[in-house]
């Protein structure tokens, strides 16, 4: 069968676009309503002591100045339609353009995720086809097990343990930050250096999804009649594994890909606080706390988003994988 052209890969991106506008619209929705009736005033927060002794007068002209007057939906109205011409409006948290604040620190956060879970994605590659090829014996033992301990260790506690080892013990990694104490310069062999440690982690965290699927996933195709064929025509054990098994039992783990980007995100906020990363984690915490509507509701679209493409990634890729698939029918 033939590949899908770009005809069918443009209409399924078409399809997705148009299905994620009510989705995003009904996400900030939800935002501006929870903020709503959350027992934190915005107001009070920006002001901080002041508006302990502050009159009602001021407050209430620091209400419309904040534009957090009214009713939540004309809030949330009044945001979505600023959005749509570039405006995210000002963080009443940080005391900064929002997009100003998504601006230095989304790269950052980019930049560990793409590694954490490139890593994980390597690792769990590796580590899986060699378990499903000695199926019960003592190397698919020890990483399904340690898959199985890692399922259940939190991202924060991994960090923390990371810091213990390579940090304080060893020396041989920073304990945090993105440049070594004393400089606010940013250079490619200390940014390497600050970065290995939180991608070693992120990546460890999402180790064991990838690890299982692709044990399962190679280990069933090993067993298949095709590579039982192959293998009875004299084929080296390589070629039937790299040319036969491999390719289908990675086709689960593309669909893996897309599911696991939540996770990615929330885990990435955990590294990040624990160590001092400079991304959108610290942001977040601010605006949930502050009620921050513009930064939350910005915040969390940059999420849905980031979840929507990793759905639409693992779609495309397992269609460009496997012919048999019908872009179309997605």
């Amino acid at each position: 069968m033939n590949r899908p052209g770009i005809r069918p890969v443009g209409r399924l991106v078409g399809r997705r676009l148009l299905a994620a506008v009510p989705v995003l619209a009904a996400v900030t929705f939800g935002v501006f309503a929870v903020a709503a009736a959350s027992p934190f005033d915005p107001v009070q927060q920006y002001a901080g002591s002041a508006g302990l002794t502050a009159s009602q007068e001021t407050l209430d002209q620091l209400r419309r100045n904040l534009h957090v007057d009214g009713l939540f939906w004309e809030r949330w109205w009044d945001w979505l339609t600023s959005a749509l011409t570039g405006d995210l409006g000002d963080s009443t948290a940080l005391r900064q353009p929002v997009a100003q604040v998504i601006g230095e620190r989304l790269g950052w956060s980019v930049l560990l995720c793409a590694a954490g879970f490139a890593l994980a994605i390597l690792a769990g590659t590796v580590l899986g086809v060699a378990a499903a090829r000695r199926k019960g014996g003592l190397l698919d033992r020890a990483v399904t097990s340690l898959s199985y301990t890692l399922e259940a260790a939190p991202p924060f506690w991994i960090g923390l343990l990371g810091i213990w080892l390579f940090a304080v013990q060893f020396h041989l990694l920073p304990a945090g930050g993105l440049t070594d104490s004393g400089t606010d310069t940013v250079t490619a062999g200390g940014l390497l250096r600050h970065l290995a440690l939180p991608a070693l982690v992120l990546g460890i965290s999402q180790l064991p999804w990838f690890l299982l699927y692709v044990r399962q996933g190679v280990g069933d195709a090993l067993e298949e009649d095709a590579v039982r064929g192959a293998r009875a025509r004299g084929l080296a054990e390589r070629t039937v594994l790299l040319g036969h098994a491999l390719r289908s039992g990675l086709l689960p783990v593309l669909t893996l890909i897309g599911s696991r980007i939540p996770e990615l995100i929330t885990g990435a906020l955990l590294v990040e606080t624990v160590f001092s990363w400079p991304g959108i984690a610290s942001a977040t915490v601010e605006a949930a706390t502050a009620t921050d509507f513009p930064l939350l509701a910005a915040l969390t679209t940059l999420a849905t988003v980031a979840v929507l493409a990793g759905n639409l990634l693992a779609d495309l890729l397992y269609g460009l994988a496997d012919p048999r698939v019908a872009l179309e029918e997605m």
